[in-house]
């Protein structure tokens, strides 16, 4: 029998240990401090709180951000060959290390998630890769898309899943190849504290913030890099047209040129000096809409006495499409001697008054489904901001059926599309029978609202027998 006063459950951060000894007067192998933590022999690993291993674990990814799987009793074991041992440590000290697929380590994740979230353009993330040879499961490069001048910019980032402390570096596209250059010279002239060589002087990997302005300065920088290379452009229309626009805002140009295509300048030209986004009460829109022109002009040589025409095009932001949208705008003719400073007043005109009227035109589309809830009753589902769509439950006898109802950003000029779901009859595949879109249906844009949704709930009273047989059709269920 053991006299011991040892408790099975080390105190970690004060161990008095104290020599057991039996009967026969034999001792326990003793502990040995180590850091002020009791250190035990193989013989006593497995009395070794694990909670302890869970804070070297946390302790040790405080300093190495990857997730790890640390074996201890393989560190503190007694090695019997020291040479075979050493190599063993090193092997195991890299498999131990196991990254979970497709992630980024977190100093780099964070950039990425704040630049994704805060970046106040449109920019995403095409490619992912691993440049890593010990952890190749490690994604730490990446290409990003930058919205600019209506079109794309892609420069790949480059960090080191080793060393997710150090700045990245940064690829240019091949067509700016002169862009490196550009920021080099323009750097040594004015000493900008903003530059992006200082921001990767003094970057702080545990800032989220830092690769957002990283890559925002050097869009700023690229874009005064293309004003620059379009005034170096032996073109008098170009020069004068740059001098009637240059004192309004947000215009971005681009040069292109190349082996294949010829040489070109496009401009990106905002346009409605007016927040549409505040214009639509509860609008989820992250991005402030716009509308913008693009002006391609071709570089004309000097013997050409007629200069061509530009091509125009209107562009929008994705998301104003769900109340307006521009590929319904016919714009103006571009008149022969004309240029942007005389064009641009016109179209904003037009623009303006279009906008006006579909931003109305969202209430008139509440009233309409206002009004087929009078027929059908209460809708299931509704569009609240924009009023694009409504589902209502209808039944004709025993045979009930939704009825979906898509309304455009043409109403009342565009009648609604109808569709109609059987919630009793599916198909094979276990999904609802639904009907095609209906359009075929009575229908005038200059009857009142609730006419317009009196003679719908006519209409659907015979087509529902007809949708029934559809669905009842031997086919459809096989």
């Amino acid at each position: 029998m053991r006299n011991t006063k040892t408790s099975e459950t080390l105190d970690r951060f004060n161990v008095d240990t104290e020599k057991s000894v039996s009967e026969k007067g034999e001792g326990r192998p003793r502990r040995v401090r180590w850091m002020g933590i009791a250190r035990p022999y193989r013989y006593d690993l497995k009395k070794m709180d694990r909670l302890f291993i869970r804070v070297l674990k946390l302790a040790y990814c405080r300093f190495y951000p990857f997730e790890l799987d640390l074996d201890l009793t393989k560190c503190w074991a007694k090695p019997t060959n020291t040479r075979s041992k050493l190599s063993q440590r090193h092997t195991q000290s890299r498999s131990a290390t196991t990254m979970s697929p497709e992630t980024a380590p977190p100093l780099i994740a964070a950039q990425l998630n704040y630049l994704l979230s805060h970046f106040p353009l449109v920019v995403k993330i095409e490619n992912k890769w691993s440049g890593s040879k010990y952890y190749p499961g490690i994604l730490d490069r990446f290409t990003l898309v930058i919205s600019y001048c209506l079109d794309v910019i892609k420069w790949d980032i480059i960090f080191d899943a080793e060393s997710p402390m150090a700045a990245p570096d940064v690829i240019f596209g091949p067509d700016d190849e002169n862009f490196q250059q550009f920021l080099v010279l323009r750097g040594e002239e004015e000493g900008d504290t903003k530059s992006p060589k200082n921001f990767l002087n003094d970057w702080n990997s545990r800032d989220p913030t830092q690769l957002m302005l990283l890559i925002q300065e050097l869009r700023d920088q690229y874009m005064s890099f293309q004003k620059k290379c379009v005034a170096e452009v032996d073109d008098d229309r170009l020069k004068f047209e740059i001098s009637t626009i240059v004192a309004r805002e947000g215009i971005e140009m681009h040069m292109s040129s190349g082996v294949d295509k010829p040489e070109e300048v496009k401009f990106s030209v905002p346009l409605l000096d007016m927040n549409i986004n505040k214009m639509v009460p509860g609008c989820p829109w992250k991005h402030k809409q716009k509308i913008y022109l693009q002006v391609i002009y071709p570089v004309e040589k000097k013997y050409v006495s007629t200069p061509s025409a530009p091509r125009l095009k209107l562009v929008s932001t994705t998301e104003l499409k769900s109340i307006f949208s521009i590929d319904d705008v016919k714009l103006p003719t571009w008149l022969n001697g004309m240029c942007m400073a005389e064009y641009l007043p016109h179209l904003e005109e037009s623009l303006e008054n279009q906008v006006l009227e579909a931003v109305s035109l969202i209430d008139v589309r509440r009233r309409f489904i206002e009004a087929l809830a009078l027929q059908f009753g209460r809708p299931l589902e509704a569009d609240p901001v924009f009023c694009r769509k409504a589902t209502f439950l209808a039944a004709s006898g025993v045979f009930t059926f939704l009825v979906h109802v898509l309304i455009s950003t043409q109403f009342p000029k565009q009648q609604p599309e109808l569709m109609l779901q059987s919630s009793q009859h599916f198909n094979s595949q276990g999904a609802p029978i639904k009907s095609l879109f209906l359009t075929e249906y009575p229908w005038s844009p200059r009857w009142e609202i609730p006419l317009m949704a009196e003679r719908i709930c006519d209409y659907l009273t015979d087509e529902a027998l007809n949708f029934k047989r559809y669905c009842n059709e031997p086919q459809l269920q096989h």
